[in-house]
């Protein structure tokens, strides 16, 4: 298998649709906001005629009412996978959620415990009622090793982890680890100056608001969604959403998705560059050309 991974706005897509034309692959897509129906503009969702031109997988799988653990996104994965190989053909796994791809690429044991919607309401409550330092506090006390994991700020993570130990019995951290890996694998990684990176990632926010971003969200909140659902919270619908309520302007909401995409691409560098050793790193511009042999050599192996 080989992988594709990076920053937001960096090219992986025209990479991989480049990459499809001298290899006879099918995308495996590790984009957490991708696997939505109807977030189609605000995700940069590969269009219908790319779509069409190379087999992708798990775009488009759930509604946006729905959640996709990362258990379920694995298990997806590992069976788009299996089935790619069956046709005697090349999985590119293709993203930039690192938890996706590391869950692939390492064989990650994750705990299969579905969502509760009772306990998640409760733990949900009493993050509001309480505030997010006293959740993360309690998940301390019952899993000390997940706690030191897992940002407080980030209560989306510290529920999950709270709802697995009420549904459960046994902390998280002792459901995970990691198994013996499945695929050789070759991880490909894009880098660009941040700067250049962040120009990139303005341009591509204007052109989704010139498409109809607000549009799309305006569409997806008249189906009845709530804004706080997860596939909204995500950047760009957010903001759009803010404007749509009337707390800023369009163009404050342009800005303000800026700002939040270049702090996106900073977290996510942080993530991927923990991992320099295992990743080839390929700086910007980078072509198909320069691509190319590296994915041969890597087959041929």
């Amino acid at each position: 298998m080989v992988a594709l991974v990076g920053p937001t706005a960096i090219g992986k897509t025209s990479l991989a649709l480049d990459l499809a034309r001298l290899f006879d692959l099918e995308v495996v897509s590790a984009d957490s906001r991708q696997i939505y129906r109807g977030l189609d503009i605000g995700t940069a969702k590969p269009t219908p005629a790319e779509l069409n031109r190379v087999p992708h997988h798990l775009v488009d799988v759930v509604d946006p009412s729905e959640v996709l653990t990362l258990a379920q996104y694995q298990e997806s994965a590992f069976a788009a996978i299996a089935g790619i190989q069956s046709r005697h053909r090349l999985p590119l796994l293709v993203g930039g959620t690192g938890l996706y791809i590391w869950s692939v690429v390492e064989n990650w044991r994750i705990p299969r415990v579905p969502p509760n919607p009772e306990v998640r309401l409760l733990l949900e409550a009493r993050a509001e009622a309480l505030g997010a330092d006293h959740l993360h506090h309690e998940l301390a006390s019952v899993d000390p090793a997940a706690a030191a994991g897992i940002d407080p700020r980030n209560v989306r993570r510290v529920i999950r982890a709270l709802e697995v130990y009420e549904v459960t019995g046994r902390p998280i951290s002792a459901q995970q680890g990691r198994e013996p890996p499945r695929y050789r694998c070759l991880i490909l990684g894009l880098t660009a100056a941040r700067e250049g990176l962040y120009a990139r990632a303005d341009i591509r926010v204007d052109r989704m608001i010139e498409a109809g971003l607000l549009r799309e969200t305006s569409a997806l909140l008249e189906t009845g969604l709530d804004p706080e659902v997860p596939a909204l919270t995500g950047i760009g619908y957010r903001q759009m959403i803010e404007h749509l309520q009337g707390r800023c302007s369009l163009e404050e909401a342009r800005e303000r998705i800026k700002t939040t995409t270049h702090r996106f691409i900073r977290q996510q560098n942080t993530w991927f560059r923990r991992d320099d050793p295992r990743i080839t790193w390929l700086d910007f511009p980078f072509s198909v050309s320069e691509v190319a042999p590296l994915v041969s050599q890597f087959l041929e192996e």
